[in-house]
C-alpha cells in the first residue's frame, strides 16, 4: 500500500523521520549533560514514546492523569504531569503509584499542595512534586517576583506525604518569539529565573534536585541553560510548520503529513481540500516574519517542494478551503500532502497515523491516549 492507495484524509508519519528527531534530540541532551524526558502528548502513542525511551530518554511527560493511566497500562512506569492535577483526583494517582508507576506531578499553589499531603499521608502514600515557576508564560506557575515564594516553596516542602523535587517552567511565550535572538534571551531568562528561585530556596534549608525546563523552540539552546538538569520539548518528534517558522527544524525534519484529496474547484481561485477542522487544527500558524493559513501545501506527494500560493484560508468541518493562483493544476481528484500548523492537536484528531518510508505504507500505529484530555 502507499499513499495514493488509503481513503484520505488521513495523517503520515515518516518513519525515517521520527527516528531522526529522536536521536538528533537524545544527542542534544546528552551533549548538554542534562535528561531528556519526552513531553508524549504529541504523539499520544505508546509505541513512539517506547522509541523514546529506548533511544535514551529517562521517562515521559503526560498533559493529564488519562494520559498518564494509558501509558502506564502500556508498561512505561516514569511519568511526570506537568500540569496542576487537582487534588480530586487523589483515588487515581494513588492507583498509579500502586502500581509501581514513578509518578510526579506539579504544584503551584500552597493550598492545593496541602489538599495533595492529606490525600497521600490518609493512604501512607509519598507523591514526587515540583513547584512550578513562571518564567514568562504567565499561564501556571508561582511568581518568581512575590515576596511569598520562597516561603510557599519551604512550605509545601515541609508537608507530610509529598516528596518535593524542584522547580519546573515551561517558556510557552517561546511560540511568539520573533527571531532566533529573541528565542535565545527567552531561554537564557527562563533558566535564570529558576537558578534565582533554586538559590532563595536553598538558602532557607530546602533541597531543590531537579530544574526541569521544557518547550521544543528553546531546546537548541540547552546546551547554554546552565544548572537545567532535564528538558521536556514534545513536538520536536514529529516538528510541524510553526517549528519550522521559530527554526526549530527544516522542511527534512518535519515527520507528519495530513494526505488529502482535491474534492471541488467551484471556481479558477478556489480548491476545496476534504481534510477539514476534524482533521487539521485551526491553530494559526505562527513564527518568525508573517506565516497565513491552515497548513503549507505540497501539490506533489512525491517531491518536497511546498506551493505558498496555496493557501488554505478557512477550515468547516468537511472542507478545507484554499485560495490558488489561476494557473494552478490541481483538480478534483488530486492529492496533496499538508505540513500541519500544530501536529500535537492533528494527533489528538487522528484514531492512527499511518507509518511510511517515503510513499510506502509500512505500519498503523495506534494513537492510544486520543481524547484523553481529563
Amino acid at each position: 500500500m502507499n499513499l495514493h492507495s488509503l481513503p484520505t484524509p488521513f495523517v503520515a508519519i515518516d518513519r525515517a523521520r521520527v527516528k531522526s528527531n529522536i536521536a538528533a534530540m537524545q544527542e542534544v541532551a546528552r551533549a548538554a549533560g542534562v535528561a531528556l524526558r519526552p513531553h508524549a502528548k504529541t504523539h499520544k502513542s505508546p509505541a513512539i514514546a517506547n522509541w523514546q525511551l529506548e533511544a535514551g530518554a529517562v521517562g515521559i511527560c503526560c498533559a493529564k492523569l488519562a494520559e498518564a493511566e494509558v501509558f502506564a497500562d502500556a508498561g512505561i512506569t516514569d511519568i511526570r504531569v506537568p500540569y496542576p492535577v487537582n487534588p480530586v483526583n487523589a483515588g487515581r494517582v494513588r492507583t498509579l503509584l500502586s502500581a509501581g508507576v514513578t509518578l510526579s506531578i506539579v504544584v503551584d499553589d500552597v493550598e492545593v499542595a496541602r489538599q495533595w499531603s492529606q490525600a497521600m499521608t490518609g493512604a501512607g502514600m509519598k507523591l514526587s512534586v515540583l513547584v512550578k515557576v513562571d518564567v514568562g508564560f504567565h499561564r501556571c506557575g508561582i511568581d518568581p517576583e512575590s515576596p511569598h515564594a520562597i516561603d510557599a516553596i519551604r512550605t509545601i516542602n515541609d508537608l507530610a506525604g509529598l516528596s518535593l523535587r524542584g522547580l519546573l517552567s515551561h517558556a510557552g511565550h517561546s511560540y511568539g518569539a520573533g527571531s532566533g535572538h529573541e528565542l535565545a534571551e527567552i531561554a537564557d531568562k527562563e533558566i535564570e529565573i529558576l537558578r534565582t528561585v533554586a538559590s532563595g530556596a536553598r538558602s532557607a534549608g530546602v533541597e531543590i534536585h531537579e530544574l526541569s525546563v521544557g518547550s521544543t523552540p528553546t531546546a537548541r539552546f540547552i546546551p547554554l541553560q546552565k544548572g537545567a538538569t532535564e528538558m521536556r520539548p514534545g513536538n520536536y518528534v514529529f516538528y510541524d510548520r510553526t517549528q519550522l517558522g521559530l527554526g526549530a527544524t527544516t522542511a527534512s525534519g518535519c515527520a507528519m503529513s495530513v494526505i488529502a484529496t482535491v474534492v471541488s474547484r467551484p471556481v479558477a481561485s478556489r480548491v476545496i481540500f476534504d481534510a477539514g477542522s476534524k482533521t487539521l487544527t485551526s491553530d494559526a500558524a505562527r513564527g518568525f516574519g508573517t506565516t497565513v493559513g491552515h497548513g503549507l501545501v505540497y501539490p506533489d506527494l512525491e517531491t518536497e517542494t511546498p506551493q505558498p500560493s496555496i493557501t488554505i484560508e478557512r477550515l468547516s468541518e468537511e472542507h478545507a478551503v484554499a485560495r490558488v493562483l489561476p494557473n494552478c493544476t490541481l483538480r478534483p481528484g488530486d492529492r496533496v500532502r499538508i505540513l500541519p500548523n500544530h501536529a500535537c492537536v492533528v494527533t489528538n484528531l487522528a484514531d492512527e497515523l499511518v507509518l511510511v518510508d517515503g510513499m510506502t505504507v509500512v505500519d498503523r500505529i495506534a494513537v492510544g491516549a486520543r481524547g484523553k484530555n481529563y
